[in-house]
């Protein structure tokens, strides 16, 4: 190991925390952005008074929230990789699939942000029901990576 993993094997349970803290926050995100666009859509007009107090939720929420909790999730989750090694990544099945929904997590996330700015341009194609339907993402992805990074099945 080098000093740099040894540094930070000595702080791992700290980075755990921070991880898990930021993970929490990212996913609340993801839950209530694509929530918000359900109303945006469904009950705000273009021009309105709501669309316009829609829009100023939907950027500090994606802008002062999910962006830099995102970024935390990512750092400390690699930080923890690193201070692991590479060697148990190999053989550790059930983080493969954690990392292929965290990738998905992160697509939904810009997907989430190109949906905003088509908020923010008065040019949402999408209904509700597509929202409703996208809000399930963040939802399955969360289950199964806490079944995998818990009982670790595979």
């Amino acid at each position: 190991m080098s000093i740099v993993q040894d540094w930070l094997a000595a702080g791992y349970d700290w980075l755990k925390a921070l991880h898990v803290i930021s993970m929490v926050a990212w996913m609340a995100g993801l839950f209530y952005l694509p929530r918000i666009y359900v109303y945006h859509a469904e009950r705000a007009a273009v021009g309105s008074e709501l669309s316009e107090t829609f829009k100023i939720m939907e950027l500090k929420l994606f802008r002062l929230i999910m962006n830099p909790s995102m970024i935390a999730t990512w750092i400390f989750g690699l930080l923890m990789v690193f201070a692991n090694g590479w060697d148990w990544f190999v053989v550790s099945y059930w983080f493969h699939v954690k990392v292929v929904l965290i990738l998905l997590l992160t697509w939904f996330h810009h997907w989430c942000g190109k949906r905003r700015k088509d908020f923010l341009a008065d040019r949402n194609e999408k209904s509700g029901r597509h929202y409703r339907l996208m809000n399930e993402v963040p939802t399955l992805a969360l289950l199964v990576i806490v079944i995998m990074v818990i009982v670790q099945p595979i």
